[in-house]
């Protein structure tokens, strides 16, 4: 097998996809820690995807189809940050830079000292000939070994032409026929995954060298775990006039049809703005938003329309010519999938006019029997960006605000790092508060939570006359090295602000990390085999660490494959409830998430600061307007 990052791969029995000019390596990720009582080898499948083309034959294929001028830093754009496959190696690096003034007959220095080209070397080291004479470097930072000075060389210049992509282009995600046909070769079923991971026991157990190597360290593969979990009862959902007990948590968008929304606000002020091409379309929306509207306890009026020309310009001109403080909401058609005109109109309507906003593509309404089900999904959007709540659970614990926290990286300066902070100021939890802050570092950690944590705690005291009893804050996007650094670092900040309140107010806090990438997986056996355990399992024992208060959380549906659970870590806790309190309160979270009628697999406050961490990283690069931080205007 071939490391590739922390992962290994066998390069033997590829999964072929030719269609789309792919190949996946078959491999594992794979971590040792010691559980409550056993050492364990936590093992998942995993797969490296592989893309049958090199960088040059992209760079080719790209080079007729953008302007001149723009070519270097769209390819930039493209590459860097990058990881690819060197096959004459098979080794991966990541691309940090582009280098366009070194050609492949330029020479470099070998280690005594003498002076060889690009072409030379790979002739003599891997017997590969060069055909493009002029095409740039790519440019990757090694890594420092122990033991290396401060002057050793750190970089190393890669050829374009030998390098094979890995991963998935932006394009290729949004290319549903691609997706839909690498998920069926990477979506394991149960049963499928387990004969792949009992196949790697057995190649350990027969091959000699691997078993003599782990009997030097006194050591054997055993059965894989059993465990015990249960299930927590499922939830009431709670809208303006009645209780739904759905059949299924997972979705309970038909059971909601007939039910009208907790509360939103008469949609009379807003504006419809589309291209020449979206002019059918765009009526018969309006139309099906009325409908939609009508069943939710939502009225919508006629909006302003405004019909332009399909280029980004024009969009941003009627914005600037037609938005004022009064709308309540602009609505906007895009003709492509082009990510320039949406940044466009949310940059606008974010840090110039604070409006929320709805964009939605044409071809997305060009469904017809889907017109009145995408309509209605807009017109839940549209009653959480002016201010409305959708449905509620029964949440027991009086006075208590709920926050998540997520970090994310700036998609432009990868110098800056986007902190997002997502606060309930109200009993339900049904309403919330948003705070975006840049920082300028590129850290996982925040430290602007003590400003951030004031922003909430007015917000609930304003909207309640009070101060809350209890604060659970769930902290998105922390690995099990980094725990230290945040029990030392963020938990302080937040505390800080209590400390210095003149009226000595001291909140019971309970810090919990979120993880959603782990490599644990669970079954239940039936009379059918292996299946996915049912929504709400909780498993708190046997596969937990000693030292933690941890607990594993599955609050998603997996309609194919393996279902993932989330990882969820006590880090610092006066608040005292018990555990089964503290499960049953976070699947309740995972049902409050408005983007979609049933459960998802982090609680509603983490997934909420991810979404306005990846719109303000991705798309507008700034801190959004104050006057939206009391709606979800990131949806």
């Amino acid at each position: 097998m071939y490391q590739v990052g922390r992962n290994y791969f066998t390069q033997s029995d590829p999964i072929n996809i030719p269609q789309h000019k792919l190949s996946l390596w078959k491999g594992f990720s794979t971590v040792v820690s010691f559980l409550e009582k056993h050492l364990t080898l936590s093992v998942d499948v995993s797969h490296k995807v592989l893309r049958n083309e090199t960088v040059l034959e992209f760079m080719l294929d790209l080079f007729p189809r953008v302007p001149n001028e723009r070519f270097a830093e769209i390819c930039e754009k493209e590459f860097v940050g990058m990881v690819v496959l060197t096959r004459y190696n098979n080794k991966t690096y990541r691309v940090d830079d582009m280098d366009w003034s070194t050609k492949p007959t330029d020479t470099f220095p070998k280690k005594d000292g003498t002076q060889i080209s690009y072409v030379e070397y790979y002739k003599q080291q891997y017997n590969v000939e060069l055909t493009d004479l002029s095409q740039p470097m790519l440019v990757s930072a090694l890594k420092m070994k122990k033991g290396e000075g401060c002057d050793a060389p750190r970089v190393v210049h890669l050829l374009p032409e030998l390098c094979y992509l890995t991963g998935l282009s932006s394009r290729a995600l949004t290319d549903n026929r691609l997706m839909r046909d690498l998920s069926g070769v990477t979506q394991l079923n149960p049963e499928t995954r387990q004969m792949r991971l009992q196949s790697l026991v057995d190649n350990i157990q027969e091959n000699r060298e691997a078993s003599a190597e782990l009997a030097k360290w006194g050591l054997s593969l055993e059965r894989q775990l059993s465990v015990t979990g249960r299930v927590v009862p499922p939830e009431k959902i709670c809208l303006r006039d009645n209780f739904l007990q759905p059949d299924s948590a997972a979705d309970w968008s038909r059971d909601s049809r007939s039910g009208r929304m907790i509360y939103a606000k008469p949609l009379t002020k807003w504006i419809l703005l589309f291209g020449h091409r979206s002019a059918d379309v765009a009526e018969k929306l309006t139309h099906c938003l009325m409908k939609a509207g009508e069943g939710m306890g939502f009225p919508v009026e006629y909006p302003k329309i405004l019909q332009v020309d399909d280029s980004s310009a024009s969009f941003l001109r009627a914005l600037q010519q037609n938005v004022n403080p009064d709308l309540q909401l602009v609505l906007c058609i895009l003709p492509s999938q082009s990510k320039d005109n949406y940044d466009s109109i949310k940059k606008y309507l974010c840090l110039e006019q604070p409006i929320p906003s709805q964009c939605v593509k044409s071809y997305t309404l060009n469904r017809q029997n889907m017109l009145l089900s995408v309509a209605t999904k807009i017109a839940m959007q549209i009653i959480c960006k002016t201010g409305g709540e959708l449905w509620a659970v029964e949440i027991p614990l009086k006075s208590l605000m709920v926050i998540g926290i997520n970090v994310n990286k700036d998609a432009i300066n990868k110098l800056q790092s986007v902190v997002g902070f997502v606060a309930s100021t109200n009993s339900r939890l049904t309403k919330w508060f948003s705070q975006c802050i840049i920082q300028k570092t590129s850290t996982d950690f925040a430290d602007c939570l003590k400003m951030c944590m004031k922003g909430a705690i007015e917000k609930w005291q304003k909207s309640n006359n009070d101060l809350p009893n209890r604060i659970i804050i769930y902290r998105d996007g922390v690995g099990d090295g980094q725990l230290q650094m945040l029990f030392d670092y963020e938990i302080p900040q937040m505390l800080a602000l209590f400390k210095e309140s003149p009226t000595a107010y001291s909140p019971k806090v309970t810090v919990v990390v979120v993880r959603k990438r782990c490599t644990t997986r669970f079954f239940s056996h039936s009379h059918r085999g292996l299946q996915n355990p049912p929504l709400g399992t909780v498993i708190d024992s046997e596969v937990t660490r000693p030292e933690w208060y941890d607990f594993f959380l599955i609050s998603q549906n997996a309609r194919q494959g393996s279902v993932n659970p989330t990882h969820y870590n006590v880090l610092y806790d006066t608040n005292c409830l018990r555990p089964d309190h503290l499960q049953r309160l976070t699947y309740k979270l995972c049902h409050l998430y408005y983007n979609w009628p049933g459960v998802i697999r982090v609680p509603a406050p983490c997934q909420y600061a991810q979404k306005l961490t990846f719109l303000v990283g991705q798309s507008i690069h700034r801190e959004p307007r104050i006057e939206l931080s009391n709606t979800l205007f990131y949806l």
